[in-house]
């Protein structure tokens, strides 16, 4: 049996249903790096290091995410200003996480960016806001608070936008990210929400969205359609990219979308996603990093091979233990241990124990072990060596006779 012997080697093998070594310990501490550098306390151990750097000294893997895939919009004229000054204007843009503009607006400055969707069917119009504060935190990524979609009008203009878009393969700038992380990480092909989540974050927003159900159900179903429709595309263009996994960036959370609106809108995508993927021997994921306690029946039939950023009690209502349980068959966890754990308050008994039952529990199943959803500005990061140390005991080494 081949010995995995790196980070990525070990989540690979993991999805791939091989014999790692030991368990993937691997997640993302952006968050963390990003605060305390605007915040200029990171620890003087660490101070010239790079994230890259960090991650290699204490022992945690590296998560990193990138769309291989943007849409070039047509017709389209997309002009963005923060506090009325024009920070971002662009024809027939290429954009990898429509409506949102994830890496295209400055993350670095507080503030109200209002951005205007040009078409010549009529204009749509919405605003992200950044605060101050989650700058400091290193969180620093704009929320959306008045969506796109808000009158009966706006869906066609939408479904234009959609319709008139064109694939753009980024897979080559996606090998070479990857290589960059010379095995010490894991860089994960992310994709858009699936069409109800893109719905209900980022399109129509949650209360407005579950009104225009009621409201005005066949121009909420012909747009749940046309987002489908591009998202098989992209799909079935993903033939050639060779990766073994992929994944939604769905932040799915069952407070939201409940279990009898998971049921009708979810789960169906999810089938038919993978199906698709499966043919082109991928696996699919979907980042689920909310509440997912009353959707853990539901999961395992629901297309899912990987729940990645698992966040469990006391971040939400979801055990570790519940989770844990009801997916002996899968979705595969990838996450698990919450970043309250690693907080000061939490005394380091009891973060040495809660620890300790998690290890116990993970020796006769796969798991991509990590902390969900990431590392925290309050988090100490020594507690991640801890883990890493104990996980690279001989000791724990005896998960894998899972494997038969």
């Amino acid at each position: 049996m081949e010995i995995e012997s790196t980070t990525r080697d070990r989540v690979l093998a993991v999805l791939e249903g091989r014999k790692p070594d030991r368990i993937p310990f691997i997640g993302r501490m952006d968050f963390w790096y990003r605060g305390m550098s605007y915040q200029g306390k990171i620890p003087e151990r660490f101070r010239e290091m790079s994230l890259s750097e960090i991650h290699r000294a204490i022992g945690f893997g590296q998560e990193d995410w990138l769309s291989p895939c943007a849409y070039k919009y047509h017709n389209l004229e997309l002009v963005s200003r923060i506090d009325g000054c024009e920070v971002l204007h662009e024809y027939e843009p290429e954009i990898s996480f429509f409506p949102d503009l994830w890496g295209k607006i400055p993350v670095d400055r507080a503030g109200e960016t209002t951005t205007e969707l040009i078409t010549p069917v009529g204009k749509l119009r919405y605003k992200h806001t950044l605060l101050e504060e989650s700058i400091r935190s290193g969180t620093s990524r704009p929320q959306l608070t008045v969506r796109p979609v808000r009158e009966p009008e706006d869906y066609r203009i939408y479904e234009y936008i959609i319709e008139h878009s064109e694939f753009a393969p980024r897979f080559e700038a996606f090998y070479a990210r990857e290589a960059g992380l010379e095995g010490f990480g894991y860089l994960v092909p992310m994709l858009n929400r699936v069409p109800f989540q893109s719905l209900l974050i980022d399109v129509i927003g949650e209360v407005p969205f579950f009104y225009a159900l009621y409201d005005h159900p066949k121009l909420v179903d012909r747009l749940l359609q046309v987002v489908d429709q591009q998202i098989v595309d992209l799909l079935e263009r993903l033939s050639g990219f060779q990766v073994p996994y992929i994944e939604f960036c769905d932040n799915l959370d069952g407070s939201m979308t409940n279990p009898r609106l998971f049921q009708k809108y979810v789960a169906p995508s999810y089938q038919r996603y993978s199906q698709i993927l499966h043919a082109q021997g991928k696996t699919l994921g979907s980042h689920t990093d909310g509440n997912l306690k009353n959707l853990i029946p539901l999961l395992p039939e629901s297309g899912l091979a990987v729940c990645e950023s698992l966040t469990p009690a006391p971040i939400t209502d979801c055990t570790f233990e519940e989770a844990w349980a009801a997916w002996e068959n899968g979705p595969l966890i990838w996450g698990g241990i919450p970043s309250s754990y690693l907080e000061a308050r939490l005394p380091e008994s009891e973060f040495q124990d809660r620890i300790a039952t998690i290890l116990s529990l993970v020796r006769d199943r796969p798991i991509i072990l990590g902390i969900g959803d990431a590392v925290m500005c309050d988090n100490d990061i020594e507690r991640i060596r801890w883990i890493a140390n104990r996980i690279s005991h001989p000791a724990h080494h005896l998960f894998l006779n899972y494997f038969h």
